[in-house]
């Protein structure tokens, strides 16, 4: 059975910085996508940043582009999310999520496997 364990969330305050972790029971190669995604209290959740694990290649919200930067390392099974210069709306549940099938990182339902997500609070 795939599990997916995030861990590094906290409070800290505006301008602060953090990195997640998403350790996977499985090899991480053999997704063809990782992601993170967040969701705030009465909001959807939303993608963050994915990666496409074969080319490496990386991709943002507009939210966090500039300040957040994606990650993997398939020797530790391992999925990063290094969180620079945090806002007070970043505050949310972060999660991580893998992908099988080719399809845009954003397609939140093509996911097929979820972690339990681990909570950021940014204050001001």
């Amino acid at each position: 059975q795939v599990q997916l364990v995030e861990s590094g969330g906290g409070s800290v305050q505006a301008g602060g910085s953090l990195r997640l972790s998403c350790a996977a029971s499985t090899f991480t190669g053999t997704y063809n996508s990782m992601a993170w995604f967040r969701q705030a209290p009465g909001k959807e959740r939303e993608g963050v940043a994915g990666i496409y694990i074969g080319a490496g290649s990386t991709y943002y919200a507009n939210s966090v582009k500039g300040r957040f930067t994606i990650s993997q390392d398939n020797a530790k099974n391992t999925l990063y999310l290094q969180m620079n210069s945090l806002k007070p709306e970043d505050t949310a549940m972060y999660y991580c999520a893998a992908k099988l099938r080719p399809g845009w990182w954003l397609m939140r339902d093509d996911y097929n496997y979820w972690g339990q997500g681990t909570q950021v609070t940014v204050s001001s």
